[in-house]
């Protein structure tokens, strides 16, 4: 049977404190807290404040579960020491936060004036849709005032904005020519920092400094030697920091007020002065198991978790200030049942706020995938898309759809001071491509430069970029490899504006080179045509162009809807299309563009047509759309009278455009180079089917296979033979 530990831990604290002997008072707290500190004793009262309010919202956390009202009950007891770190940084320090960091939450907003605190952490519990950061949808420690950007994650995959928000500080502040001195702080658990995130994050960390990059990040990893069941091993964490290249150790007991403190401050300092990273394990203890629903009996005895609860840091922090005579036991027990009362009363009226009601509330802070929707966000006010102003090459000849998205990429960083762009091999090599060729040489390496090869951490950089006022632009070498990152979009750019009801976001351009057609080079990693990993992120914005003018109004509508609307975009470049300069015969020049005019972006529900022929509407994209024009002009030879339409937007849909086309000609066929569990082709054909049940729909589709090397690869891939096949069978069909 479970033991409700909670009372217990209440009942230890409130016995062992009533047996203190008191001392004789002391007022003068300036003074050190004890001798040989040098933390003084109006700090050390104040944290044992944040302590107090930490341990109790874990109580009452769990009596409103118990009652039906709170739906949350991960705390931070024995954590309390990271209130010691909060305190020994400065306000404004960003801050990304575990989700035990309780007392680091309680002793920052005691820092800053007004209304964030305990009573908005209550109001998510209960999850009150007038909860200020995540209105209702979540419960989290975020806050704009207390510079929070709301974590939801229990992997550590924070640690990598963290490093990019602390690269991106100074970078930004040397691009305006002022002086940066905030630091930014990220917390985890021990069993966080063996994933693979928090490992890659720390590598870049140690990366950077190598190459002398200011990166002033502090890395606290609050060590309670337990990742819900599962032991660390005894000094695992602190071996492997002090083995770390580049990022400095530091160690503190998290059970010790004092040592907490001070070497919080020195770690905090080091990292200010140097704008190097560092790496501070806190010595914590986890009481009252993982959460509220663990049952704690199942894998730990009753004495090892008596062993745990006598090192309760709250414990110690009161004996310590009972010992030196600046608090009786007494006014201890008064400030933790005063506490207490003012707590339960706070979370009463959580209880009696309103909650989510709709869908459309819950679903608020997101862009929605739904057209109409999204019509009241966008098409993006003419004044930004004016926002381009370096005025295109004299020579307006006809360019490819990489040279041309060089030019767009130069337009946004002359237009667009805070634009960075950045990924392996973009700077001096131009990219793989040389999408980017001659970028860092025109606008400097603080502007265009290289990373180190980890997508995790080009995306990570590219969140943190964001939260220091960047628009990035990061570059993903091959579709293939955004695998090893997806969750820094999926979890973590994609959720922001809706984990933080909008007040925050992540607004960037992701370009992605990726899809098939290279002729067999490369095989599966440089042709992977999947793209369901990125439609699934709910309000990603996914453009994919075929030709260079398209993808340069496309760049220009996304740079447009991250700087205004925040929104994260994927640009997906064809790879295949990137220098292709023929449509029909070679010679024919028909698939160069001219450079668009500064004003011109791309509606993200409009699409491309070709032709106007009623026999038949063929849809398609990139590589489908360009295989799909050749065909239609064989088909027009045949007498059968086809249109072509450039879907051009995979997220979302502009599935009343197509509806329109397809609706004009009575037959649709709908050709997704993706493959057929990966593509778009069910879902538009879904969306088509449901809205007019008198259109004829089929679809065409690679096969559900990895991409071979070589000849093999057009094995498995949509081909110009098997869409003429199917727009003949469909043709030959009745309607």
């Amino acid at each position: 049977m479970a033991v409700n530990r909670a009372g217990i831990v209440d009942e230890n604290f409130r016995h062992v404190v009533q047996t203190l002997e008191a001392r004789p008072a002391r007022t003068d707290v300036q003074s050190p807290v004890r001798a040989g500190a040098w933390m003084s004793a109006r700090t050390a009262l104040q944290i044992f404040e944040a302590q107090v309010e930490s341990r109790q919202s874990d109580i009452v956390a769990r009596e409103l579960k118990r009652d039906g009202f709170g739906y949350y009950t991960i705390g931070g007891s024995g954590h309390e020491g990271n209130a010691a770190v909060a305190t020994a940084l400065r306000p404004d320090d960003p801050a990304f936060l575990h989700y035990r960091s309780g007392g680091f939450f309680s002793a920052r907003a005691r820092q800053h004036p007004g209304p964030a605190g305990i009573f908005d952490v209550f109001r998510g519990m209960v999850a009150a849709a007038d909860e200020p950061i995540s209105g209702g949808r979540h419960k989290v420690f975020g806050s704009v005032e207390l510079a929070i950007p709301p974590q939801t994650s229990t992997i550590a995959t924070q640690l990598p904005k963290a490093l990019g928000c602390a690269v991106s500080l100074d970078r930004w502040a040397r691009m305006q020519g002022v002086d940066e001195t905030r630091i930014v702080v990220s917390t985890f658990g021990d069993a966080s920092s063996n994933h693979s995130t928090a490992t890659g994050a720390l590598n870049a960390a140690g990366w950077a400094a190598a190459q002398n990059v200011p990166a002033p990040v502090l890395f606290v990893c609050e060590d309670n030697g337990i990742g819900i069941s599962v032991h660390t091993p005894e000094g695992w964490v602190q071996d492997a920091a002090e083995g770390r290249a580049g990022v400095k150790a530091f160690f503190a007991d998290g059970l010790d007020l004092v040592n907490a403190y001070e070497v919080a401050s020195e770690a905090a300092e080091y990292v200010r002065e140097t704008r190097r990273p560092a790496f501070l394990r806190l010595r914590v203890v986890r009481m009252l198991g993982h959460a509220g629903s663990d049952v704690e009996q199942l894998y730990h005895s009753k004495q090892q978790i008596e062993d745990n609860e006598a090192l309760d840091p709250l414990l110690r922090s009161a004996q310590l200030l009972v010992g030196e005579g600046w608090l009786s036991p007494a006014a201890v027990l008064d400030l933790y049942d005063a506490t207490g009362a003012r707590l339960r009363a706070l979370a009463a009226e959580a209880c009696r706020r309103p909650r989510l009601e709709t869908a459309e509330q819950v679903m608020t802070p997101l862009f929605f995938h739904d057209a109409d929707t999204i019509d009241a966000n966008l098409p993006i006010p003419a004044e930004d898309a004016r926002i381009f102003s370096r005025p295109p090459e004299s020579e307006d000849r006809g360019r490819h759809l990489a040279f041309q998205l060089n030019r767009g990429l130069a337009d946004v960083l002359a237009a667009v001071p805070e634009s960075v762009i950045f990924g392996e091999d973009v700077a001096k090599k131009g990219g793989v491509y040389h999408v980017t060729a001659g970028l860092s040489k025109s606008f400097g390496v603080a502007r265009v430069f290289n990373t180190l090869l980890d997508e995790q951490t080009i995306l990570g950089l590219a969140i943190g970029a964001t939260h220091a006022g960047l628009l990035p632009i990061p570059e993903i070498q091959y579709l293939a490899y955004l695998m090893n990152a997806i969750d820094q979009l999926r979890g973590e750019a994609g959720s922001m504006q809706f984990f933080s009801n909008g007040q925050f976001d992540n607004g960037m351009v992701v370009r992605i080179a990726g899809l098939a057609y290279q002729k067999g080079f490369g095989g599966h990693f440089h042709n992977d045509n999947g793209v369901a990993a990125l439609t699934e992120i709910p309000g990603l914005l996914i453009g994919c162009p075929s030709r260079g003018d398209e993808a340069v109004r496309m760049l220009r509508t996304m740079v447009s809807a991250a700087r205004s609307l925040g929104r994260v975009s994927v640009l997906l470049e064809p790879i295949a299309l990137y220098m292709t300069k023929d449509l029909h015969e070679e010679g024919d020049g028909e698939w160069l563009t001219q450079y668009p005019a500064l004003d011109e972006h791309l509606d993200i529900h409009d699409v491309g047509v070709y032709g106007d022929g009623t026999d038949l509407c063929i849809v398609s994209y990139a590589n489908g759309l360009w295989m799909s024009l050749r065909v239609a002009k064989r088909l027009e030879a045949m007498g059968h009278n086809v249109r072509v339409v450039d879907l051009r937007w995979l997220a979302p849909l502009p599935v009343d455009a197509v509806l329109a086309q397809a609706s004009a000609c009575g037959k649709l066929l709908i050709v997704d180079e993706c493959r057929a569990n990966s593509g778009i082709a069910d879902k538009l054909f879904a969306e088509v089917a449901e809205r007019d049940r008198s259109v004829l729909i089929r679809r065409l589709t690679a096969l559900d296979t990895y991409i071979p090397l070589g000849a093999a690869a057009n094995l498995v891939l949509v081909s110009e033979e098997g869409i003429e096949q199917a727009a003949l069978a469909i043709l030959g069909e009745e309607a």
